[in-house]
């Protein structure tokens, strides 16, 4: 059975109630899902996963959020190569630069994104809720 981290930082939630929706779909797919805040996950616990999903909002001038989760992200680049990821994360404002900056990170880590991140305008409808079910779907 395949094991897929989920890894998340939220300040209201929305990016919270995505990453359940996450592992929702990983479980529902027949993986095991193991959920995470940021602050306690770290690059010594890629090994045990096959997958990994983070997930973060968009912060100040669209970048991530830069107490707990980019350095935790930061950590966890050395293992990005070869890794089967996906990202998912709200914002408030601006059009997303934010996500499409970190997935080319991601790439340049030699990162395998296995579909589309999802990103929503504050809370999560429906339709991102399923989105997110089918991110997590794609790492089970």
């Amino acid at each position: 059975m395949k094991k897929v981290a989920v890894v998340y930082w939220s300040g209201t939630g929305n990016t919270e109630a995505m990453a359940n929706a996450v592992v929702e779909g990983i479980r529902t797919a027949g993986a095991e899902a193991d959920l995470f805040t940021a602050s306690s996950f770290g690059a010594g616990k890629m090994d045990e996963y096959d997958a990994v999903a983070f997930g973060c909002p968009s912060m100040g001038v669209e970048q991530l959020e830069d107490s707990e989760f980019e350095p935790m992200f930061q950590d966890c680049e050395s293992k990005l190569s070869g890794k089967k990821i996906a990202l998912f994360g709200s914002y408030g404002w601006g059009d997303g630069e934010w996500m499409r900056n970190w997935e080319s990170t991601c790439k340049e880590d030699g990162a395998v994104l296995a579909c589309d991140s999802v990103i929503c305008n504050d809370a999560p409808d429906d339709d991102v809720i399923e989105a997110c079910k089918s991110l997590g779907a794609s790492l089970a």
